[in-house]
């Protein structure tokens, strides 16, 4: 038997398919700052074709902090395996020593202290460094941008994703696909869309009036690369009229649509590829249902649900590669395409260390000139963290309190609502927050602070429905984001229920009692989908909430009680 370290290391037969996969030197390495650029990037050349993949980056042009979630539960065929293992559990899975590299990068556990060691990540420019150093291996890589890049930050919302579109030409991708990037109205993505050197991808994106594909955006796209014809399938993320707004972008409809993947799998192979890719933006569990449907797919490129794993994930004879998110990691993804099938393949999940990836000065100098002309309103201090803020997992992350502490004490409200978003970088204790910072975790086309009531009754149709959205047991209806953050309500959430029966002991914080379901209750919250809605945008709400406060303290929140896991 082979053991996992070996696999790590060298590789192991599954089926028909051989493939190796890792971390590369880096996982077993002392908890120390002794890695180098030739460490991270070391890999053993392999097959013929070779596959770039980042997505989730979410406008994050320079190094950040971010952590990977404490809780990510899984249900049904997700209950207990990746990527719904966490913390100690995880690190034990993939034999990720307690304070190496691999743990900061992956994992949640000490993350302030480890924020010390290992420092930053991300940062296009060092993307653009890995990507080019790949290149240089294997010119003719494929890379491929999973979605999620024209929407997070700053800049990104001031530039209509303008500043986004730059410096990802200046990468040279070969296609991408999309999620939040049509929350910037159907008008500038068509007008972005057009100005794209490369393939803008999505099988499942359809002329809303007729049903039917559409030209802006080609189900496929098919290219040549070492010897043999590779094609690649865009998937958008299925469920942006439930997710999003779609009064921003009417034309269009979504869906999974895996009966259609199918004939457009059957469509390639008939051209002639002997590879099928799969861009997509599913979110990992709905990926692995999907290859379980649709025959064919040789591999799947994660995106949505920012999972990062160190090795990719098999359904039959697919592999499914996820990359994270925020521009902290690049997968590659080398196979060896012969007689017309996948026989193997070796992949590696490359962090983006910036203390240790030097910067690509070309793109660096891009960057800044994007940001050059909103740095001072950017960089302005609002307030300082005494407390680590991150927003990641099923359930409220530190920024997600403050933002509902903020609409509560600035909007006058006995109950907030937050979206259950993964996007926005973290802070580490000590550090300033910045306007910059805030947009980290706010910024979006709809951020109207409203101000309403609703009935007890009400509220819990809410829950119910977003819990639902994550929880249901098969992934094909597991259509949301992450739970709906809360403030000033707490409840208990069994998941093992069916919908309709996940929440119970719902209550007002500050008074102890339980939520009456006929009582209306003054709700505060940001994000609606509603055309109409009215009201400051969060991240006024948010900085003057700082301001007040002038250093942040967030306790811990025992307000969710999850059982039934």
């Amino acid at each position: 038997m082979i053991s996992r370290r070996d696999f790590l290391q060298v590789g192991m037969a599954a089926s028909a398919i051989v493939g190796a996969s890792g971390f590369g030197n880096w996982a077993r390495l002392a908890a120390q700052q002794s890695l180098t650029q030739d460490q991270l990037l070391e890999f053993d050349t392999f097959g013929n074709v070779s596959l770039i993949h980042v997505t989730d980056i979410h406008g994050q042009l320079k190094p950040i902090y971010f952590r990977e979630p404490s809780i990510n539960i899984g249900v049904g065929g997700g209950k207990g395996v990746a990527p719904h293992v966490t913390g100690s559990d995880f690190r034990k899975l993939y034999g990720i020593a307690d304070g190496s590299p691999s743990h900061y990068a992956l994992s949640s556990g000490d993350f302030s202290s480890l924020a010390q060691t290992y420092g930053r990540v991300g940062g296009l420019d060092r993307v653009a460094t890995v990507i080019k150093a790949i290149r240089a291996d294997r010119p003719d890589a494929i890379l491929l941008d999973g979605g999620d890049t024209w929407h997070g930050s700053y800049t990104c919302l001031k530039t209509q994703g303008q500043d986004m579109v730059n410096v990802m030409n200046a990468l040279a991708p070969d296609a991408m696909t999309f999620h939040w990037e049509f929350t910037l109205g159907s008008d500038r993505v068509a007008e972005l869309v057009e100005q794209l050197p490369f393939a803008a991808l999505g099988q499942n994106i359809f002329d809303a009036e007729w049903d039917e594909p559409t030209e802006l955006f080609p189900p496929y796209k098919m290219f040549e690369r070492g010897g043999t014809k590779i094609a690649v399938i865009g998937q958008a993320f299925p469920y942006m009229p439930i997710a999003n707004p779609g009064w921003m972008f009417p034309e269009y409809a979504f869906g999974i649509r895996d009966e259609h993947m199918a004939a457009m799998v059957k469509e390639v192979r008939a051209a002639g590829a002997e590879c099928v890719v799969v861009l997509s933006h599913n979110g990992f569990d709905v990926d692995k249902k999907m290859a379980s449907v649709v025959p064919g797919i040789d591999v799947i490129l994660s995106g949505h649900t920012h999972d990062a794993l160190p090795e990719p994930v098999q359904v039959g004879d697919t592999i499914i590669v996820p990359s994270g998110s925020n521009g902290k990691f690049v997968s590659r993804v080398d196979l060896d395409i012969r007689d017309g099938r996948m026989m193997g393949y070796r992949t590696k999940l490359i962090p983006i260390f910036s203390d240790v990836i030097a910067p690509d000065a070309e793109v660096a100098a891009l960057i800044d000139e994007q940001r050059a002309p909103y740095l001072a309103e950017m960089l302005e201090v609002v307030g300082q963290t005494d407390s680590l803020l991150y927003r990641r997992g099923n359930f409220n992350g530190t920024w997600d309190d403050l933002i509902c502490d903020a609409l509560l004490s600035e909007r006058d409200a006995e109950i907030a609502l937050s979206p259950g978003v993964r996007w926005g970088p973290s802070l580490v204790p000590g550090q300033d927050i910045t306007r910059e910072d805030i947009f980290g975790v706010t910024s979006m086309s709809y951020g109207q602070a409203y101000r309403s009531e609703m009935t007890g009754e009400f509220l819990k149709v809410v829950l119910e429905d977003v819990a639902d959205n994550i929880f249901n047991p098969d992934p094909y209806y597991q259509q949301g984001g992450d739970m709906v953050r809360t403030g000033g309500l707490g409840y208990r959430i069994d998941v093992s229920k069916p919908q309709g029966e996940r929440i119970s002991n719902m209550t007002l914080v500050k008074t102890g009692e339980a939520i009456d379901p006929a009582k209306s209750y003054v709700v505060a919250g940001w994000a609606s989908v509603n055309e109409d809605t009215e009201g400051p945008q969060i991240w006024d709400v948010v900085e003057s909430h700082i301001r007040k406060l002038g250093t942040v303290t967030v306790q811990d929140n025992t307000n969710v009680d999850v059982v039934g896991v």
